[in-house]
């Protein structure tokens, strides 16, 4: 990949709120697991149906692009399983998304069991690190034997 490969006008997009999350989700997009993200109402700018952008990993390099398909304002206490498993993270249980999006959500000062949420799905248009792909399935077995919450 070149610089020039990211002199576009596509937004660049960062999971989580740490570098460490944001690998750990990145390289779950990556292996084609998480196809799904929530954000508090608060996000700026709000993300917008089939809009692109760069998805970065955790030291600010681009990785892939994706493109955000559909956008469902709810309650955070109306996740489902079947949207819960989208995220691709964890056991894919409701029970594991509760308890990490509360975490989240708390750490960052806007928690409430009634807060509303962006649930948001999105696809993976193409890989630009062919490097840290390489590394995703490592973060999927780790993820998937608990190593993380």
């Amino acid at each position: 990949m070149t610089d020039s490969a990211v002199s576009s006008d596509l937004p660049k997009w960062t999971f989580g709120d740490g570098p460490e999350l944001a690998d750990r989700l990145a390289a779950l997009i990556v292996a084609g697991v998480k196809t799904a993200s929530c954000s508090d109402m608060s996000i700026d700018p709000p993300p917008v149906e089939g809009e692109r952008g760069y998805l970065m990993c955790g030291d600010g390099r681009p990785v892939a692009i994706l493109e955000t398909q559909t956008i469902t304002p709810m309650k955070f206490a109306d996740m489902t399983q079947e949207l819960a498993a989208l995220e691709g993270e964890g056991d894919l249980s409701l029970d594991y998304w509760q308890r990490a999006h509360r975490t989240y959500f708390t750490r960052n000062g806007v928690f409430a069991e009634d807060m509303d949420i962006l649930f948001e799905t999105f696809r993976l248009v193409e890989i630009l690190d062919d490097d840290f792909a390489a590394q995703a399935p490592n973060h999927l077995a780790q993820e998937r034997a608990g190593a993380t919450l």
